[in-house]
């Protein structure tokens, strides 16, 4: 006969260890929140957490075939790059050769060749920034011999064969030094110049999409917010690493000043390394590469 008095089994847990499981699960539940507020916060100025991507206030029109016809772009050099990724889709083969494009939308698929594109035109669209910057400054050697020069490597002949070369984009004195003016306090931190001296590919593409805002008539702040939004998608774990330090001081992303956030103190490489200094970084990556991409 079963003893009815058999003691049962207790499965309580120590309250020590229920404590910690508690704890445990409430860091968990944390730290995931915290990661949800950083990406939102990143996607402020720009649905950088989107499949659909973020629509860019510029019309790309014929410029894309533009480039091509004038040899700034080689379409099958441009094509062989994302051949082994499947090729270009149906957007962007359309924003290499199609004539009635209307604004750009930029997501995290193509992102490179958005870059790609915008560094192209940014290369030899004719423009006093490339005439008369720190480019052009003999004593750096000449402008061939930068990453955004002698990196451009799909075009028909040298690069320098179209540097500053063709009349993709007008502008008036007014639209060109607020072009100027933009430019001089726009970083991005793979280096510490910035897009006033556009020596790399992602300060070339920088230039060219603010030569094609004011020329679109925006407004110096509607540069800033969209300027910030292509950094974003160039540098998603840069941008991130930023929302971290920002909430950490007790500030939020969100509230900041695009102007602020993509001057040299926090968008250069030496201003970025000082925002790592004091997180705990979740990427320590804090560049895009510099070629073709």
């Amino acid at each position: 006969m079963e003893n009815k008095n058999k003691e049962k089994k207790d499965w309580t847990l120590p309250i020590s260890i229920a404590v910690a499981i508690i704890i445990v699960l409430v860091v968990i539940v944390y730290r995931a929140g915290e990661r949800s507020s950083l990406q939102a916060a990143v996607g402020q100025f720009g649905e950088a957490t989107s499949t659909n991507g973020t629509i860019l206030p510029v019309i790309w029109g014929s410029l894309g075939a533009e480039m091509v016809q004038a040899g700034v772009i080689d379409p099958k050099e441009f094509e062989a790059v994302y051949a082994g990724n499947g090729g270009l889709d149906a957007y962007e083969h359309n924003l290499l050769y199609g004539e009635h494009n209307g604004q750009l939308t930029i997501n995290g698929k193509n992102a490179g060749v958005i870059l790609n594109l915008l560094w192209a035109l940014g290369l030899s669209t004719k423009n006093p920034v490339l005439e008369n910057g720190p480019i052009a400054d003999p004593r750096y050697g000449g402008a061939g011999g930068f990453a955004s020069t002698g990196g451009w490597t799909i075009a028909v002949g040298d690069a320098m064969d179209h540097f500053d070369k063709h009349p993709f984009i007008s502008l008036t004195r007014d639209e060109q030094a607020l072009v100027e003016r933009v430019a001089q306090n726009i970083y991005r931190p793979c280096c510490d110049n910035s897009t006033y001296f556009p020596d790399c590919n992602h300060g070339m593409a920088m230039l060219g999409f603010l030569e094609l805002m004011a020329s679109g008539g925006a407004s110096e702040s509607e540069m800033y917010d969209n300027a910030l939004v292509l950094n974003q998608y160039w540098f998603p774990d840069t941008y991130a690493n930023i929302a971290r330090y920002f909430e950490g001081i007790g500030e939020h992303y969100a509230d900041i000043d695009p102007k602020v956030i993509l001057g040299k103190e926090y968008s250069s490489v030496s201003g970025y390394n000082f925002v790592l200094s004091q997180i705990k970084p979740t990427n320590n990556s804090s560049s895009g590469s510099c070629s073709v991409q």
